[in-house]
């Protein structure tokens, strides 16, 4: 899974040894009882920021057992004001849960079917050495498109426009990977090819159609798609990213700024921690989706061995409990959503990451997932 990203709560989960995947569960780390979040932990888990790993967190713990909001560090390194806990920020591929769940609203309409080969929608995208890839193994991540390019030094070209199209064209220039349905990898460009098919199908352009479907059920009214525009608009805390000079001297660049168009339905949207709490419980309380199709965001599929991945969401074991969560990282931000099905405990947090594409594990983040599945 090498496209997946450094600070995430994967990566956390794996560091603290919890459980597997998918299939036949490791025998639980802990066993959980029923109770409220461990406030001293959660404190203790992200004091001290602004340090080498972060410049803020954002925290908030729900679900029936009770709930813990909490923020540390500071909404910029040159005034050193307090961070904000209502901030927007770039929320990375956690965007792919909104992607997944508009898709399947649109299946629920009848205007998409999971079985129908996407070369029926978008015909002329792909080339005859592909085998008919359908709808849903774009969701799952089980269609065999390889990755499509990017820019070489992405810093130096963070207020340019990639256009979603050229980044699909690359990766279909590239051939399959593997025949469709065989094997699972996590990667963006499926979900880039679902933001072109739900606009193809509908007529309209993403953004709004993933507002109609998903954020105006949802509440998400601090949520938005940036487009082609490099600001975050609204309160929100800088991000910073950790860059090494020439001599092996290292300092943090602001990089808050940035123009996404090239993530687009996999990673472009800007929200809040307020309104990914709200989706959690939208989604899992069918307030968006239909029972068939919301039942599509917790099947993984299960004749692949290792898969983790379902339509939008990842399964992981933790103790006891089976958390559906669904991380993202954008330079200077990183963020996770995660859930147990009965909503008994929800997670979210943003970090402001120094290094959030690196896949290395953060220690603010471990701390915070680790007192937060106490």
């Amino acid at each position: 899974m090498s496209a997946l990203h450094r600070r995430t709560f994967l990566t956390a989960s794996l560091a603290l040894g919890l459980g597997a995947a998918t299939g036949s569960l490791a025998a639980p780390a802990a066993a959980h009882s029923s109770a409220a979040p461990d406030a001293a932990a959660l404190r203790a888990a992200i004091a001290g920021l602004p340090d080498e790993d972060a410049t803020a967190a954002l925290v908030r713990i729900g679900g029936r057992d009770g709930s813990w909001r909490g923020s540390s560090g500071v909404h910029d390194l040159e005034s050193g004001r307090a961070a904000d806990p209502r901030a927007r920020f770039r929320a990375g591929s956690t965007t792919k849960v909104v992607t997944a769940a508009t898709a399947l609203h649109l299946a629920a309409e009848r205007r998409l079917d999971l079985d129908t080969p996407v070369q029926r929608y978008l015909p002329g995208l792909f080339t005859a050495a592909f085998d008919p890839i359908s709808v849903r193994q774009l969701l799952n991540h089980t269609s065999g498109i390889k990755p499509g390019d990017g820019f070489d030094d992405p810093y130096a070209h963070r207020f340019d426009t990639l256009p979603p199209q050229r980044v699909v064209a690359s990766a279909i220039a590239k051939g399959p990977d593997f025949t469709p349905g065989t094997q699972q990898r996590y990667l963006n460009i499926g979900y880039t090819i679902l933001g072109l098919l739900i606009e193809k199908v509908t007529g309209r352009p993403y953004a709004a159609e993933a507002t109609r479907c998903v954020l105006r059920p949802a509440g998400m009214h601090d949520t938005y798609f940036p487009g082609t525009d490099p600001r975050i608009h609204g309160p929100h805390n800088r991000g910073y990213q950790r860059m090494t000079a020439a001599d092996g001297t290292t300092r943090l660049v602001d990089v808050t700024e940035w123009n996404q168009a090239d993530r687009f339905a996999a990673g472009d949207m800007i929200s809040t921690t307020a309104d990914l709490e709200r989706l959690l419980h939208a989604l899992f309380r069918g307030r968006i989706l239909p029972g068939p199709q919301l039942e599509e965001m917790f099947t993984v599929p299960a004749d692949i061995e290792g898969a983790a991945f379902s339509a939008g969401l990842q399964r992981r074991a933790v103790g006891d409990r089976v958390y559906w969560c669904k991380t993202g990282a954008r330079y200077g931000y990183s963020t996770a959503l995660a859930a147990t099905r009965d909503l008994r405990r929800t997670i979210v947090y943003s970090v402001g990451d120094t290094d959030a594409k690196d896949e290395s594990s953060n220690p603010v983040i471990d701390r915070i997932v680790a007192a937060a599945v106490k």
